[in-house]
């Protein structure tokens, strides 16, 4: 906590709220009727003329408390309303409001009325609010206001503060003109223009100081905020066109969001990685150990689509960072592709709609047939190939799997004992495996001859895990009866690019740009699935659905700082970390150690004591791999 005794002075209106209390106190009074929508927008635009300094205060109340026509009785409901709006980052500070409850003002142009009930929940005390103060008549109707009073006048908050006679340094945090006219009058000195809510163009062009947050003016000033570091400072970058909720759901949180549409190769992304917090990638990014020497501050990886291997994983590992995935939010949309898909080959749909396309009526039952009966052969039974099994199995196939993992088979389906057991049995294979580099070509020339003539042939997996030659041969032979893939060796980075693959203009072959998991349901549950498991991760360190670091489930951290030391999986750490906190007096509140094979993950709970020096030793503790504090 810092020994200065600045006084801070916040604007009410859309800074110490999110909106205009005069807006909500129209809304009360004419809820959703058109003239309360044309009220509205008038006292919107009264309201902009006055904050940018184009009308006088005084024309501007006025006006506004004659439009309003309200009275005594709506300012409860509006306070209430109030009270629901205040700004995201003021509400995460409270703690700072009650501890520096003598040194907290309040100034407006608006209503002691309105402001008091609710700053007053934040410790802040009635006679440091500075406002005006409504005139009502015999009726309890508002007719005005205490024209005597300098607030409603222009530089009205310039001579408001100069009276307090305020000792040691002010401090103005506002996002109107008439805010910053308090440092250009020398009644502050300092101003930040606040941007949380509502920018103004006036106010930034003149203001040296802008803030987007409470957060960020209490860690540039050396106050303890609600948070270890500004989150408007934490700089995300979504690439491939993750879901816009996704995105939402960052800026929601305060952070900085940039978005890109398509992939970007390796030099691309070192460029672009430089400053990035989180980076969110799906299937076709690579994020290589050379991509991550450049990722100084990159603490978190999303991948928003099942697969991982696209993320060197270990030199994730070694520099603390944490990956996770969305392994179940896209199972059903590429079940139900791979399922229309079969039904599709075995009745020699898409050859029969291309003719009909062509004029030509070839009405003929040759080489269609049911699905009913046929033995489904899946190769790989994780989420998507066990839940394929019980789908396929209630529509009548009989179901064989093979996997390298022993898998519980579910159903009636079948185990195999060997890959080429069930590719010799199988009247439609279908591949569910992962992108490790064992599984390169894992169906090659060999494994087609394995297969029955006739064939029905799908992957929905990864590209490489097929020989596209040996496949692309097996059809023009005929060895395939019908083939669907969708996913390939190299795939366009973006829809711009041209797609070529020596399986084009084949007959009875489906060919999909990678859209098994994209669906309108299945994006947008991976974009809340991803998202949040960062940003929890981010704010309390839990590592819950993290593929590469320990996982830990944590409790909500409450009056405490919250210490996480990632280190490589040798003795003797945590004798070492509670040597220090005892070094520095400090009391542990909870702790707890997850390791494994190469990592070790310890998180500690201390009291609120905080000390710099015991932040360096704890990193200077042999074999840290990164070491973060947040309260």
């Amino acid at each position: 906590m810092t020994e200065n005794q600045e006084t801070f002075i916040f604007d009410f209106d859309s800074t110490f709220m999110k909106v205009e209390a005069l807006d909500v106190l129209c809304e009360v009074i004419y809820k959703d009727s058109a003239a309360g929508v044309q009220i509205l927008s008038e006292i919107q635009r009264l309201t902009d003329l006055g904050m940018e300094g184009k009308l006088s205060l005084k024309e501007s109340l006025t006006q506004r408390i004659q439009l309003l026509q309200a009275n005594r009785d709506h300012i409860g409901a509006v306070i209430e309303e109030l009270k629901k709006k205040v700004t995201a980052s003021v509400i995460r500070n409270r703690t700072f409001f009650k501890q520096h409850s003598d040194h907290i003002y309040i100034i407006s142009n608006g209503f002691k009325e309105i402001i008091i009930p609710i700053v007053q929940e934040y410790g802040i005390k009635p006679e440091h609010v500075l406002a005006n103060t409504f005139k009502f008549d015999h009726d309890g109707n508002i007719i005005g206001f205490d024209e005597k009073d300098e607030l409603c006048e222009n530089q009205g908050k310039v001579k408001k503060i100069k009276s307090l006679n305020l000792k040691g340094e002010a401090i103005m945090i506002g996002d109107g003109y008439t805010d910053y006219e308090t440092l250009e009058g020398g009644a502050v000195s300092q101003f930040f223009a606040f941007t949380e809510n509502v920018s103004r163009k006036i106010v930034i062009e003149k203001a040296s100081q802008i803030a987007p947050s409470l957060d960020e003016i209490l860690y540039e000033l050396s106050y303890k905020a609600s948070v270890s570091y500004p989150k408007n400072r934490i700089n995300v970058l979504l690439l491939e066109n993750i879901h816009e909720d996704a995105v939402k759901i960052f800026e929601h949180e305060g952070y900085n969001v940039e978005t890109l549409k398509g992939a970007l190769n390796e030099e691309e992304l070192i460029e672009k990685i430089k400053g990035v917090s989180i980076l969110g990638i799906r299937s076709k990014t690579n994020v290589t150990a050379k991509v991550l020497e450049h990722a100084k501050k990159l603490h978190a990886i999303g991948t928003f689509c099942i697969g991982t291997n696209q993320v060197d994983l270990n030199a994730c590992s070694m520099k603390g960072i944490s990956v996770f995935n969305a392994p179940y939010s896209n199972t059903r949309s590429v079940v139900e592709l791979a399922l229309g898909q079969i039904i599709m080959l075995v009745r020699n749909t898409f050859e029969k709609s291309k003719l009909m396309h062509a004029g030509v009526w070839d009405k003929s039952a040759t080489n269609s047939v049911e699905i009913r009966g046929k033995k489904l052969g899946l190769v790989g039974y994780g989420s998507i190939g066990s839940q394929l099994s019980i789908i396929a199995e209630a529509l009548g196939m009989k179901v064989y799997f093979y996997d390298a993992v022993d898998r519980l088979a579910l159903g009636n389906a079948k185990k195999c004992s060997s890959l080429k057991e069930l590719l010799a049995l199988s009247d439609v294979v279908s591949l569910h495996v992962d992108g490790r580099a064992s599984n390169k070509n894992l169906i090659n020339a060999e494994a087609f001859e394995y297969m029955k003539p006739g064939v029905i042939f799908l992957n929905l997996s990864r590209g490489h895990v097929v020989d596209i030659e040996a496949l692309s041969a097996n059809l023009k032979s005929c060895k395939i009866h019908g083939a669907a893939v969708d996913v390939f060796p190299y795939e366009p980075k973006d829809n711009t690019e041209p797609f070529v693959s020596e399986l084009q203009g084949m007959p009875n072959v489906i060919l999909t740009p990678h859209i098994g998991g994209s669906t309108e349901e299945a994006q947008e549950d991976i974009g809340h699935y991803v998202a949040n498991k960062i940003i929890n991760y981010i704010n309390t360190g839990t590592t819950y659905g993290s593929v590469n670091l320990p996982e830990i489930q944590l409790p909500e951290l409450q009056s405490a700082h919250r210490i996480m030391h990632i280190h490589e999986n040798v003795k003797g750490i945590l004798a070492q970390i509670n040597n220090i906190l005892l070094e520095y007096d400090n009391n542990i509140l909870g702790q707890y150690l997850k390791t494994n094979e190469t990592l070790g993950y310890v998180i500690t709970d201390i009291d609120n004591f905080h000390n710099k020096e015991l932040e360096k030793k704890l990193k200077k503790i042999p074999n840290t791999i990164r070491y973060r504090i947040l309260y």
